[in-house]
């Protein structure tokens, strides 16, 4: 398991619109719906980019992709400096487990949009992968974007 701390949440632009909480989204530029999954996907966007310096302009959220006729949506993808897929994040909210079939979810999604690293998080736990030789290998940390091949 991946061990993180996210930065301070305080920087986070927060309202209520009638009962329900809404958060900005710096990288889709809007406001969004604060469910619990909401949370753990800005307070990892806001990892990366604040603790390992990956940059904004290379991150994407929920975005469609096509997986034979059915269309879903990858919750985070960063690409690398020439736009290729670099890293997919599945995000789930706290409560759910980081189960086989939340992994299996994000390799169903790795055969359209194949990316070199693999994350899947609750925000409590994060396990990742990296893509080498045609396998997966099991992450201890997620790299910081300088200590990457595109980082440098």
């Amino acid at each position: 398991m991946i061990k993180l701390e996210f930065p301070d949440p305080s920087t986070f632009q927060i309202k209520m619109v009638g009962s329900t909480g809404m958060i900005f989204d710096t990288i889709r530029k809007g406001w969004f719906v604060l469910t619990e999954e909401e949370w753990v996907r800005q307070n990892f966007v806001n990892y990366l980019i604040k603790v390992q310096s990956y940059p904004a302009t290379l991150i994407a959220m929920e975005k469609m992709i096509t997986l034979g006729e059915l269309n879903k949506r990858f919750d985070i993808l960063v690409y690398d400096q020439q736009h290729q897929p670099f890293m997919m994040v599945e995000c789930k909210a706290p409560s759910v487990p980081l189960t086989e079939n939340v992994l299996h979810q994000l390799l169903r999604y790795h055969i359209s949009v194949p990316a070199g690293y693999l994350i899947i998080t609750n925000g409590s736990n994060t396990y990742g992968w990296v893509k080498k030789n045609n396998a997966l290998e099991l992450l201890e940390e997620i790299p910081a974007w300088e200590n990457t091949v595109e980082g440098t």
